[in-house]
C-alpha cells in the first residue's frame, strides 16, 4: 500500500444521532476543500444542527475554492421545514450546491459525508444511525466519492432548492 493510500487516523463506530452529528460536525470542521454529501432528506438533526452549519460556513468562507455538494433523494420535508443548511445554501449559492436524485438512484440505502478525499462517515442504510466514521481514509472516502460523482453527474440542480434561489 503506497504511503499516501494507508490510513492513519481514527475510526469508530456510531450508534445514535448525537454520534453521527459529532462525526459529521468533525469532518465537516477539518475539511479544507470539499464535502460530498448524500442524505435522503438532509436528516434535521444532523445538516440543520448549528454545530454543522458553523463548519459548513466556516469551509466555504476560508477558500474561494471551497464546495459543498449535496445529493437529496426527498429534499420536500427539508424545504417545507425552513432548515438551516438549505438557507445557507440560499446566501452561499456558488459555494453550496443541492442536486435531486435521480429516480433510478433513490434505491442507494445508504447515506454519507466525505470530507475531501479522507474523512468519511458513512451509513449502510440511512433509516438508522448505526454506521462508521473516519477521519483518515482515503480508500474509503474515494470509494464514496465515486459512488457520489456517479450520481451527481446523472442528475440537476433540485427544482424546489432553484424556486429558493438555491
Amino acid at each position: 500500500m503506497s504511503e499516501s493510500r494507508k490510513s492513519n487516523g481514527r475510526r469508530r463506530i456510531l450508534t445514535g444521532a448525537h454520534d453521527v452529528r459529532e462525526a459529521v460536525v468533525e469532518i465537516a470542521g477539518a475539511a479544507r476543500r470539499q464535502l460530498a454529501i448524500f442524505s435522503h432528506d438532509l436528516e434535521p438533526g444532523i445538516y440543520d444542527h448549528e454545530d454543522f452549519i458553523e463548519a459548513a460556513t466556516r469551509l466555504v468562507l476560508a477558500t474561494r475554492f471551497a464546495r459543498v455538494r449535496v445529493l437529496v433523494a426527498d429534499p420536500s420535508r427539508a424545504v417545507k421545514d425552513g432548515h438551516q443548511f438549505v438557507a445557507l445554501g440560499r446566501r452561499l449559492s456558488s459555494y453550496i450546491e443541492f442536486r435531486n436524485v435521480r429516480p433510478q438512484y433513490r434505491d442507494h440505502p445508504e447515506a454519507f459525508c466525505v470530507a475531501d478525499d479522507r474523512g468519511v462517515v458513512y451509513r449502510a442504510l440511512a433509516s438508522s444511525w448505526n454506521g462508521i466514521a473516519a477521519d483518515n481514509e482515503p480508500h474509503a472516502a474515494g470509494k464514496y466519492l465515486d459512488i457520489f460523482n456517479q450520481i451527481w453527474h446523472a442528475c440537476e440542480v433540485e427544482r424546489e432548492f432553484r424556486r429558493l434561489h438555491v
